[in-house]
């Protein structure tokens, strides 16, 4: 369900039940100045409904096929709703309409001054539970933001809580790699000094083995 959508049925809803309140008022007003004031603020009424109507069906089209059904199927009863708050407006502002209100107020007394007709109520009921189903309707989509937002915030610490495991790894095999670096420092020193040990060691053994030619040459030749 289009938020859109609903915001205007929302509006609509509630100017509708506030313009059958109004036409039940103005229709029992004998004040000509009163009265006129009322039509007009019907009539104002009227056309705004109006507007929100074509906003709700240019939204309702829209969307995507399924929705737009019925959404469009519900437009049609406001539009239904709509005609029928038009046709009561033009009824009580008929030039007629005065003297058929006081006759009217004569025939029934004024106990019930104040009565409105069956289908005034049902208008009226339709347009509450309409109201009361959108405020419903609005209620659960918040229910589902609030629920997407914690997801959200839970996603949000499991993927920091894997930062911070990556990161630790990260120290940890940094640290290895410094550890090798320094065992290999360490074997190539120790290389280079075997090295230098075998050619010490090489060394002596040719300064011996020189200094041994040299004494039997010597004591060969003195024989």
């Amino acid at each position: 369900m289009s938020e859109v959508f609903e915001g205007y049925e929302r509006q609509y809803c509630e100017l509708s039940a506030n313009l059958s309140r109004k036409c039940n008022s103005a229709s029992l007003i004998l004040d000509a100045e009163q009265k006129k004031q009322k039509f007009s603020e019907i009539n104002s009424g009227i056309d705004e409904a109006d507007v929100l109507i074509r906003k709700m069906d240019l939204e309702a089209r829209s969307l995507q096929p399924g929705i737009k059904a019925t959404l469009l199927a519900k437009l049609r009863e406001y539009k239904s709703d709509l005609n029928k708050l038009k046709r009561e407006f033009k009824r009580i502002s008929s030039p007629n309409a005065n003297q058929a209100a006081h006759d009217e107020l004569l025939e029934s007394g004024m106990a019930d001054a104040h009565a409105v007709s069956a289908e005034q109520r049902e208008r009226l009921s339709m347009s509450v539970e309409r109201l009361n189903q959108s405020s419903d309707r609005i209620k659960e989509s918040r229910r589902t933001i609030l629920e997407t937002e914690e997801l959200g915030v839970s996603i949000l610490e499991d993927l920091h809580q894997q930062r911070q495991t990556l990161l630790h790894a990260h120290n940890k095999l940094y640290d290895v790699d410094n550890a090798i670096d320094k065992s290999k420092k360490v074997l190539t020193t120790m290389s280079r000094r075997i090295t230098k040990n075998k050619w010490i060691v090489v060394s002596i053994i040719i300064a011996l083995v020189l200094a041994i030619v040299l004494i039997l040459y010597y004591k060969i030749s003195r024989h």
